[in-house]
């Protein structure tokens, strides 16, 4: 058992690469490797099986049938062509490897003949110095895996969420590596799920910013809001980490519950760990959805009472106005036959009229609050 409590310390380090602060991604292919393969290794007893020769495919699979261990290939968006051969070689289920080359899928877990196929999608967080309205927040990927009796084969798309410093640490611990290719499945699935913590964290962060934006005090004291095309973006890019999370639930409790002739027993139990994740980042993620209408919804809510404020204010001027309009208006008639026309108090009379009724409205209306 102690070898397999050491599973979870394989796969954590790869969590802090993932954060807002820092890490490196692997954004392209092998520039050594002329092919869609990345890493083609031999791993028997625990180890990787170390030979002079260039090891392809066909030769892995050939020396691991003849003399035992797994393979683990690895491949980074192969064509149809670069991925006949190895589909032919291993036996591939035909509708597997379409989606495996087409890519653009959801995360599922689907049981063929002699092997299973497990679909990712990994998350990676953008940095921005400024969320605005076209800012991208999260950026997505897939992995799928072909896990079998001794092989298993990873195809990534995407530039984002390379797995070479997930190998090496696995490498590095034998002991897991002697449970077979489930234990490569256990620690993607913890290494992808652990992405999504990362990414968690940040876009709460995000949301936390734009919340603050919306009902910080303006001027007077009044909330100044914020553009709702932040909002609604930000909304957007929870929703494509929704689609990446909320899939793989179900396929992380069917590998923790389901007896499966391809997954170790011991390993299987971790598979529960891993299901746990998913189902609180999933529980975040939909608490993001619903936070960010309520923000979305409070900040239209307190434009809507901004523009009804400014017509308060409007409406109130031109009420104050229309006093000495309409006086004005009415001695402006040139009538013989005029109240205090020709009193030579009426002139400042008429004017001590108008600046107190007009002074009486802008009190009255001050105290109701419309000024």
């Amino acid at each position: 058992m102690s070898m397999i409590r050491d599973l979870r310390a394989v796969v954590r380090p790869s969590r802090v690469s993932l954060r807002r602060d820092g890490g490196t991604y692997d954004t392209t292919r092998d520039p050594a490797t002329a092919s869609a393969v990345v890493d083609c290794a031999i791993y028997r007893d625990g180890a990787r099986v170390e030979t002079d020769l260039p090891v392809t495919p066909h030769t892995a699979m050939r020396q691991v049938r003849r003399d035992g261990g797994f393979v683990w290939i690895g491949l980074h968006e192969p064509t149809e062509d670069e991925f006949a051969g190895i589909a032919r070689e291993f036996g591939l289920h035909p509708l597997a490897v379409e989606d495996a080359v087409q890519a653009h899928q959801r995360p599922k877990l689907e049981r063929y003949d002699d092997s299973l196929f497990t679909v990712f999608k990994t998350v990676h967080y953008v940095d921005h110095d400024q969320l605005t309205a076209n800012s991208e927040v999260v950026e997505t990927g897939e992995v799928m895996c072909f896990t079998g009796r001794d092989f298993f084969i990873t195809v990534r798309h995407g530039g984002q969420g390379s797995l070479r410093a997930l190998r090496c640490r696995l490498q590095e611990d034998p002991e897991l590596l002697l449970k077979g290719p489930s234990a490569v499945l256990h620690a993607i699935a913890d290494h992808v799920v652990d992405g999504y913590i990362a990414v968690a964290d940040a876009v709460q962060d995000d949301i936390d910013e734009v919340e603050t934006e919306v009902f910080s005090p303006g001027r007077k004291g009044t909330p100044r809001g914020t553009d709702a095309g932040r909002i609604y973006q930000l909304k957007r890019e929870v929703l494509k980490f929704k689609r990446a999370v909320a899939p793989l639930l179900r396929p992380m409790q069917l590998l923790s519950e389901r007896p499966m002739r391809l997954v170790d027993p011991e390993i299987q139990k971790y598979f529960r760990d891993v299901a746990d994740h998913v189902a609180r980042v999933q529980e975040q993620v939909i608490g993001f959805d619903e936070l960010l209408n309520s923000i979305l919804q409070a900040n239209l809510a307190q434009a809507s009472v901004a523009q009804n404020e400014d017509m308060r204010k409007i409406t109130s001027w031109a009420a104050i106005i229309a006093v000495p309009t309409m006086v004005c208006g009415v001695y402006g008639m040139n009538f013989d036959y005029m109240p205090e026309v020709h009193w030579k108090f009426g002139y400042p009379l008429v004017l001590s009229v108008m600046v107190g009724i007009c002074l009486g409205i802008h009190r009255t209306l001050k105290r109701n609050g419309w000024l």
